[in-house]
């Protein structure tokens, strides 16, 4: 006669170890599928006027989040703007440092609870960005003017920028020095006919008709450069309320 065979039990070692493998493996399917529904940044574009700068960014996150790095050439990523909702990151303090360097950013998306995200982000790369060759020149202002007989005098306001040096604000001529030139555009308040003046410093000393009222505005320019090189002309000014 046979002996019966009766089911094998599973010693209770044995059922947690499976139930261990079991859940183990629903995190691992979890965390897949998270990370198939993070979305990744596009259309990274730096923003930049008078070293003022801000990268942006697509799309508006909808269940995710991003931190963007940056760094210099050859140097170490440094995180900003941690797990953000936003489309944006100001990045002056950064590339305040040395205003020569050239930075290359890249913003990276987690899924919306980043805190417990332990895998790998992907990222995307910004074009890399050279402040002092690229960031745009922002609109001039004219301090003070004055015609006494045949002289007009125009002084330009030496614009403050965000760059930091021994703890005061540099201004755009501290920063480009006599590579920075103003032009000034004057005409007579009758007329339509302008003339045109340079300086690389921030005054102007022009020969005028006397009894005539004068108009005029400013730009800056950085003539060495291949992009970006002027700025928009300043408001108009006048010696009288004509224009």
């Amino acid at each position: 006669m046979e002996t019966p065979t009766w089911p094998r039990v599973p010693s209770p070692e044995a059922a947690v170890a499976r139930m261990l493998l079991l859940i183990w493996v629903l995190l691992q399917v979890a965390r897949t599928s998270g990370t198939t529904e993070v979305v990744v940044a596009y259309n990274l574009t730096w923003k930049s006027t008078n070293f003022k700068t801000i990268l942006e960014w697509e799309p508006k996150p909808i269940n995710h989040v991003y931190t963007v790095q940056i760094s210099p050439r050859l140097g170490n990523w440094k995180s900003k703007c941690f797990y953000t909702t936003d489309t944006e990151c100001d990045l002056t303090d950064e590339i305040g440092n040395d205003v020569n360097q050239t930075y290359q950013a890249r913003v990276l998306s987690y899924p919306a609870d980043a805190t417990d995200y332990s895998g790998e982000p992907p990222f995307t790369n910004s074009p890399e960005f050279t402040p002092y060759l690229e960031t745009k020149l922002g609109r001039p202002t004219i301090q003070s003017f004055k015609q006494v007989g045949t002289k007009l005098n125009v002084t330009i306001r030496d614009t403050r920028t965000l760059i930091r040096r021994n703890g005061t604000f540099l201004s755009l001529r501290d920063v480009f020095g006599k590579n920075l030139i103003y032009t000034l555009y004057y005409w007579k308040a009758s007329s339509t006919g302008k003339k045109t003046a340079k300086t690389n410093t921030n005054e102007f000393l022009i020969d005028v008709d006397e009894g005539e009222s004068y108009c005029f505005s400013v730009q800056a320019a950085i003539p060495s450069r291949k992009a970006n090189q002027k700025s928009p002309e300043s408001p108009i000014e006048c010696t009288s309320h004509e224009k």
